[in-house]
């Protein structure tokens, strides 16, 4: 009884300590990133660097909004194309899929997780930038564009990060789907339902912790990428309203400039990194306000 009362308490002391890790490791990213950001943003001042427009560390101009807005663009559209595929995938895995395909169609969606964002970069500059450019001339033909760009472009960075968030978004919904008990598919289709209806009507929003749960990782994902958003998207530091003109998102423009920068230009691409660690907190709280209303309903 003593050796098993030792094991335990030595077992929660060892998970204590786990935990405590992870809050340390968030507790120093905060301190080392507010430390070095806020005074760059104090004496750049902070209404010119979160609205200004223009960014030339050559002659200390540091105004992030078109970062942001390239920022959020990108990642609507990546939500728009990963998010609705996703969910639909997971639907179709957890109760359509024949035994003899969910292996290998499992297999495929794992598979994705694992192909780096220099392969999905290579792909979309391939594949996807001279699709999107031969798209663009097309509509620009027919009038309905005026400027079809070079295919580098928020529309590109979209779709391809919407490709990199399905792995992500796939596996944690369709655990969550399957951890439904199959007494409320059941019960459904007892009551005359069919079988689209019991699983839409029923099944998913008894899983919709889980499928938030899902789409927050893979919004994290998309609003985090690097290399291949800077290989597909242009790399502009612009406002722009169309979808086929280049921007520069808040993690390629840290990435792009960190490698020469120093002094004030250094601590303001630190202060880039404050506001983009701010979104991440900002859309959790989000997400956590919107799946506890859910729960509450």
């Amino acid at each position: 009884m003593k050796h098993n009362a030792w094991k335990e308490s030595f077992m929660r002391g060892v998970f204590f300590i786990a935990a405590c890790a992870s809050v340390l490791a968030v507790a120093l990213i905060c301190i080392f990133l507010f430390a070095n950001g806020l005074p760059a943003m104090k004496e750049i001042g902070f209404g010119k660097f979160l609205s200004g427009t223009l960014w030339r560390p050559k002659n200390n101009i540091f105004g992030i909004l078109p970062m942001i807005v390239g920022s959020l663009y990108v990642t609507a559209g990546a939500i728009i194309f990963g998010v609705p595929i996703g969910i639909l995938t997971s639907v179709y895995m957890a109760h359509y899929c024949p035994k003899q395909i969910y292996r290998p169609l499992k297999m495929a969606t794992e598979l994705l997780a694992g192909i780096p964002s220099v392969v999905y970069g290579f792909f979309g500059l391939v594949v996807l930038v001279p699709w999107i450019r031969n798209i663009a001339k097309s509509l620009q033909h027919a009038g309905i564009i005026r400027q079809s760009g070079n295919g580098n472009s928020i529309l590109t960075a979209s779709l391809l990060l919407g490709m990199m968030i399905l792995p992500t978004i796939i596996g944690v919904t369709e655990s969550a789907i399957r951890a439904v008990p199959p007494q409320y598919y059941e019960g459904s289709l007892a009551l005359g339902a069919t079988h689209e209806r019991s699983i839409f009507r029923t099944v998913l929003p008894a899983a919709r912790s889980g499928i938030l749960a899902g789409v927050v990782l893979g919004i994290g994902r998309a609003i985090g990428e690097t290399m291949a958003v800077i290989m597909v998207a242009g790399n502009q530091p612009r406002l722009t309203g169309s979808i086929f003109k280049g921007v520069r998102t808040l993690t390629a423009n840290i990435v792009i400039e960190m490698g020469y920068a120093a002094d004030l230009h250094r601590e303001a691409l630190i202060a880039t990194g404050v506001v983009l660690f701010v979104f991440i907190l900002i859309i959790n709280a989000a997400v956590a306000i919107l799946k506890r209303r859910a729960d509450y309903e």
